[in-house]
């Protein structure tokens, strides 16, 4: 059986649709691909944000502004005045061998 013109048409125009479609469904994922790294890229900006806040919570909470004062209130320790500081001499020690 031979084939004919049109059918040799017939085919080509089958296979060209078919690319046309492989086509689209490539863009298709790229521009899905594409709108997901937008979002992943701001959640990530939004919790390095809410990184550096947490960061500026911790610097305050463990500063001598707020950790004297309640050192002082809870566990009853005062600052030392100047009578209450004791220097202790450290006295060279000898050489200790390996």
């Amino acid at each position: 059986m031979q084939i004919k013109g049109r059918h040799w048409l017939m085919v080509w125009l089958v296979f060209f649709v078919c690319v046309l479609l492989a086509i689209a469904a490539r863009q298709g994922a790229g521009f899905r691909a594409a709108r997901h790294l937008g979002e992943l890229r701001e959640e990530r900006v939004a919790l390095d944000a809410r990184r550096a806040e947490l960061e500026r919570q911790i610097r305050v909470a463990s500063s001598r502004e707020v950790l004297v004062p309640l050192a002082e209130r809870l566990l009853g320790l005062h600052q030392p005045s100047d009578s209450e500081l004791t220097l202790l001499p450290v006295s060279p020690s000898p050489a200790v061998r390996p």
